[in-house]
């Protein structure tokens, strides 16, 4: 069978494949050659720049030819390293060999073409390039979706702010709450993970095959090689350079990265259980779309799918980015190469997060609040105003507050006229009595409509 949407094995690359885009160019084989051309080209204008007599600086004309070579990279470069590569079996060294091709027109660049690749191990160009890709991943594709999963929700927590909600605490009615508020909790722990993933330094190596400038010392004995890697990764690459390696950079921070994600989605995991529950229970509708159909056979059903979509990606998701994080770190002595092929799935991981907040966010433009549902199932809840009776009957000292309100109402349907009642029959002012008679189910919301309404999509909130 040919490869197309249909035959493909991931539905990465098949059924959804139209909503991979955005990271196609980044975490694909094509985007990791890209970075490794980058990263060769950088190591070698550096080199140029060293001082060495055997290599003079590059012309202008060279520099443009080169970081030309990275930025105009094609689909039809990378074709050509592949075929290099059918013969090397080696995939770095076909860019090494595929690059020292481009030099053919420049006598300049033809001239120090040994100086490609000088001193480094394939591990030198690869981790470099696996930095760039996570951080291009990040910067482009990650923390903007992510940031519009917060701006959606913050949007909903203002607008829901003092809209009343009845909680359920282990399932059972509990005290009220609003929907912005629940909201607005989702929001924060959101912004504090977001804050998790752009945290995480993105380290980088340029120290040879063991990690000890081996080779490097052996042609310039006297030069500073590792002030000089330092310079490239940080200063042309744009990475933290990680001085104490052994053949790899042994992938700790890639391990908190996706660590960072894993904990952001399994709270969309949460969120997402969340909200199928509350549509569910009616306390959401969702906006239909012509010509959709929710069941085979049953035309009613308008299914929470988006949600449960979401839920089902980010659950995928995370088993990768857990095993991502949990094998990456380790490397038998000096190295072995489980890593390379594990980190050939960064994108396959990160992918399916994505295709989790695509599908999130999709379900979030669907939602509409329920005002009368959330207020029938307030009203048909009057025992949750136990609490707030008992604490006023603890404040004026009455006996046994808890005991009594528990023998009025602990499994039992309690009435407005039950509830009120009970009041009329306590020893406390008259004014606190007039105050718990006014008290409704929805009333009784505390502080959440403040909090939900001063929820800032732009920065974490206080501690």
């Amino acid at each position: 069978m040919n490869l197309s949407s249909l035959t493909a094995l991931s539905p990465l690359d098949g059924r959804y494949a139209s909503r991979m885009g955005p990271l196609r160019g980044l975490l694909s084989e094509f985007g990791l050659m890209h970075r490794r051309v980058q990263v060769e080209v950088e190591w070698f204008i550096a080199l140029s720049d060293a001082g060495f007599a055997e290599f003079k600086p590059l012309t202008g004309a060279g520099r443009g030819l080169l970081r030309g070579l990275v930025t105009r990279f094609s689909e039809a470069d990378a074709q050509a390293i592949k075929e290099i590569e059918k013969t090397t079996n080696h995939d770095v060294k076909a860019v090494e060999y595929w690059l020292k091709s481009r030099f053919e027109n420049s006598a300049e660049l033809k001239a120090a073409s040994e100086f490609v690749h000088f001193a480094c191990t394939s591990e030198d160009i690869n981790n470099t390039s696996h930095g760039l890709m996570l951080k291009a991943a990040r910067q482009d594709v990650l923390l903007p979706t992510l940031d519009k999963i917060i701006g959606a929700l913050t949007t909903l927590a203002k607008d829901l702010a003092d809209v009343p909600m009845l909680a359920r605490t282990h399932g059972q009615t509990a005290s009220p709450t609003t929907v912005g508020k629940e909201v607005a909790n989702v929001v924060a722990r959101l912004q504090h993970a977001r804050e998790r993933i752009a945290s995480v330094k993105l380290l980088a190596k340029m120290n040879g095959a063991v990690g000890n400038y081996n080779a490097h010392l052996s042609a310039y004995p006297d030069f500073d090689w590792e002030s000089f890697s330092r310079k490239v990764i940080e200063k042309q690459l744009g990475l933290e350079f990680n001085p104490y390696t052994i053949q790899i950079e042994p992938h700790d921070y890639m391990a908190e990265l996706f660590d960072a994600v894993t904990r952001t989605n399994t709270i969309l995991i949460d969120w997402s259980r969340d909200v199928w529950g509350y549509i569910s229970l009616g306390y959401f509708k969702q906006r239909t779309k012509a010509g959709e159909i929710g069941s085979s056979t049953m035309p009613h059903k308008v299914n929470p799918i988006d949600f449960e979509n979401a839920e089902g990606n980010f659950g995928l998701a995370n088993a990768l980015l857990s095993h991502l994080s949990q094998k990456l770190p380790i490397s038998r002595w000096q190295r072995d190469l489980t890593d390379s092929t594990v980190l050939r799935n960064m994108g396959v991981a990160i992918g399916y997060a994505v295709l989790g907040y695509d599908s999130l966010l999709k379900g979030l433009g669907k939602l509409e609040v329920n005002r009368e549902a959330l207020a029938a199932d307030l009203d048909s809840a009057w025992e949750v105003l136990a609490e707030p009776i008992q604490t006023v009957m603890r404040r004026y000292k009455l006996p046994n507050p808890y005991e009594r309100l528990k023998e009025l109402t602990r499994g039992k349907a309690i009435t407005r006229e039950d509830i009120q009642a009970f009041i009329g029959t306590l020893e406390i002012p008259e004014s606190e009595k007039t105050r718990l008679m006014a008290m409704t189910p929805g009333s009784y919301t505390g502080q959440a409509a403040a909090l939900a309404g001063r929820i800032d999509a732009g920065k974490p909130a206080s501690n």
